[in-house]
């Protein structure tokens, strides 16, 4: 059975380079009716927040990533790595060494000097140790160094990279326990992969010169590693480094600012992967089709144009009720009274043609459930001796006409041809007095959304009668 994880350090919050990374690992194990788990990496102490883990768990809730396994902690899990750190020191496969942090940096710093790769020369190792005569100094607690081996190549079959490789004489001896007793990363990973039957590891290829270390350990430990997927960076519009100028945000400020569920993950699986020419696609459909043999390996750019017109175009998809109810929050939190106006469904409707995010739609509906107070001058700019009569007979004509967009429609053609107006220099001044703004949908439309008296009220305040 596939088995995949998402193990992120709960340091700061999840950006959409790893809210893609956890997107893949999620659809790959969905797509094969596996298992998908999730993990905190939680042993960087000093920097890791119950905020952050909170952050991670409420944005991967929000994308619908649900995990069969977890939350599982690492830092719950101490007792079981220092179990095999023992077993693989007394087996001779770690050892302990007392290098000093400041003889260590004078090596690498000669290496370097000399033009070579700086790496720990493996004093230590038992052997060595006792050839050069070092004596273990009192009360100097040891690192573990992991006994990697001296020669040979470490190889995969990347499913996103190709094959790759590295020769083990550019790898040292690992440390996989600080001296304090506290276990590396490179050491807990493989841990955790094995206790948790990972088949699959899905993540940045930043991890790439991680993986020869891990594979040497799952060897050394007599495991087979698992299959390795490293999926390209994530960059900047401008091509550089993802920052929190273009998407190294949290993937919740995306919430807040109204993008839909469904078109992140259609965003997030496009940065990198492609299904032929289909561009907007359901979360289910991208699970059916998802496949690591798709992913491009060259980086990806993040494109804020391209978010917007996705999200605008999964809100067209989505029936009118159900878009009306992810509107309701996103009117409440701009202040607005959901029970002064219409059902939101009719207003998103209205409107999504002309936005691209629910913020962005609350806020052009605000007419519909507050009654605007646009200044007199902005009023002034719009009516007229020539249009103020129509407006006054609209006024009178909305008392008794049915209050249906077709009827309303006619009323304003008649009423401007009845004035000799051009239909703008009717229309503009009344969406000002009804609407508080030049810039609405079809006018009709937005009139018959509102309660008929409202109109009526506000053209009077707006005409000063």
């Amino acid at each position: 059975m596939i088995r995949t994880r998402f193990a992120p350090s709960p340091t700061g919050f999840l950006h959409l380079g790893g809210a893609r990374t956890a997107l893949f690992s999620w659809a790959y194990a969905r797509r094969h009716g596996g298992v998908f788990a999730l993990r905190i990496e939680d042993t960087d102490v000093a920097r890791s927040t119950p905020e952050a883990v909170r952050a991670i768990l409420d944005a991967m809730d929000w994308l619908g990533l649900d995990y069969d396994e977890g939350p599982i902690y690492q830092m719950q899990r101490m007792d079981r790595y220092r179990a095999v750190i023992a077993d693989m020191v007394e087996r001779g496969l770690a050892y302990r060494c007392w290098m000093p942090a400041a003889e260590l940096d004078a090596l690498r710093a000669a290496q370097m000097a000399a033009g070579e790769k700086p790496r720990y020369d493996g004093r230590w190792r038992p052997e060595h140790a006792a050839r050069h005569g070092l004596v273990p100094p009192a009360g100097v607690p040891p690192v573990i160094r992991f006994r990697n081996p001296d020669t040979g190549h470490v190889e995969w079959d990347d499913q996103v990279k190709g094959r790759v490789g590295f020769a083990n004489a550019e790898l040292d001896d690992l440390v996989i326990a600080r001296s304090d007793g506290t276990p590396t990363y490179n050491f807990c990973v493989v841990v955790d992969d094995i206790d948790m039957g990972i088949t699959h590891v899905i993540r940045g290829d930043d991890h790439v010169n991680n993986t020869p270390r891990q594979i040497n350990i799952h060897r050394a430990l007599g495991r087979v590693p698992p299959v390795f997927a490293h999926v390209p960076t994530v960059l900047g519009e401008d091509g550089q480094k993802l920052s929190k100028r273009h998407g190294a945000i949290s993937v919740m400020e995306y919430e807040a600012a109204g993008y839909l569920r469904e078109a992140m993950v259609n965003f997030l699986a496009r940065l990198g992967w492609a299904h032929g020419d289909d561009e907007v696609f359901s979360p289910d459909e991208f699970v059916g089709w998802f496949g690591l043999d798709a992913i491009n390996p060259a980086p990806s750019r993040f494109n804020t144009d391209k978010l917007n017109w996705l999200n605008q175009e999964h809100m067209k998809r989505l029936p009118a009720a159900e878009l009306g109810e992810r509107l309701r929050p996103y009117l409440a939190r701009a202040g607005l009274d959901v029970a002064a106006g219409p059902d939101p469904g009719e207003t998103a409707v209205l409107l999504r043609d002309r936005v691209h995010t629910l913020t962005e739609m609350a806020d052009a509906a605000h007419y519909f459930y507050a009654t605007p107070h646009p200044a007199r001058d902005r009023i002034a700019e719009h009516v007229n001796a020539a249009n103020r009569p129509a407006l006054v007979a609209l006024g009178e004509a909305f008392a008794d006409l049915p209050w249906t967009r077709e009827a309303i429609a006619v009323r304003l053609k008649s009423e401007a041809a009845k004035h000799g107006l051009k239909a703008p220099q009717l229309m503009m001044p009344l969406r000002m007095i009804v609407a508080g703004t030049t810039q609405t949908p079809s006018l009709d439309a937005v009139l018959a959304l509102l309660p008929r008296e409202a109109v009526r009220a506000r053209i009077a305040a707006g005409l000063g009668l």
